[in-house]
């Protein structure tokens, strides 16, 4: 979730409704408090419940058209459509969507700002793009996928056609590519750099915590890795 003066966005729904609830609850909110639901593609563990909370909450969701055309359920209560690269005014909040490498219908992932200050979600890329290190430079806060190690994901107990899927160049991106991205961005203004996105069979959070202190050249207090069960404590960007 990410809050900006009053707005506060849920990005991405890939729970149950119920699950939602619970974890929101954690930090003393109800779905109600919510402004908006953005989605950043229809892939069940982004997608899930949204549809279903738009409906029993009435709030709106910002996603693009063809995210809405590959959704199962796309009975939103409210539905804005949005466009890569073009801001779109979430009550306090400026989101500009932007396009990432991933097979999906037609994703995108999202800049955060309250007009002073970036927040940056990076994740479901299959590979770096200039686009992406473009869109990194300069930001306060990253939230950068870590999602596999190579070597882990080729030994792992998947099937062969779900490895290639998430190592072909439209999966997902794994440990050294974030090292890469990070290496090529401008991050003199980073603040607070998140791994995102870890998958519990093809990754350590000690490998990914490693990529991106390479990437960054230097061990900073700023890194933390978020956990599929927990996510990660609230962080104020300056």
């Amino acid at each position: 979730m990410v809050e900006i003066g009053s707005t506060r966005l849920l990005v991405d729904c890939g729970f149950s409704m119920q699950e939602v609830e619970r974890r929101l609850a954690r930090q003393r909110l109800a779905p109600s408090d919510l402004d908006a639901v953005l989605v950043t593609h229809e892939h069940g563990d982004h997608l899930g419940s949204a549809p279903a909370l738009s409906r029993r909450y009435g709030l709106r969701v910002y996603a693009s058209t063809g995210t809405r055309l590959a959704a199962r359920d796309a009975g939103f209560a409210h539905f804005e459509p949005i466009q890569p690269d073009l801001p779109v005014e979430v009550d306090d909040a400026q989101v500009i969507p932007y396009t990432v490498p991933h097979d999906a219908r037609e994703p995108t992932q999202f800049v955060f700002s309250d007009g002073a200050s970036r927040l940056v979600l990076m994740t479901d890329a299959g590979h770096i793009t200039p686009h992406m290190v473009d869109i990194a430079s300069g930001a306060q806060g990253l939230l950068l996928e870590c999602n596999h190690c190579p070597d882990l994901l080729a030994s792992g107990r998947y099937p062969p056609k779900l490895k290639r899927r998430i190592g072909d160049g439209y999966g997902h991106l794994p440990n050294h590519d974030a090292t890469r991205l990070l290496q090529r961005a401008d991050t003199t203004r980073l603040a607070h750099l998140i791994g995102m996105h870890l998958s519990s069979d093809n990754n350590r959070p000690e490998l990914a915590e490693q990529a991106l202190c390479a990437g960054v050249g230097a061990s900073r207090d700023e890194i933390a890795i978020a956990s599929q069960d927990t996510g990660f404590e609230w962080r104020c960007i300056p």
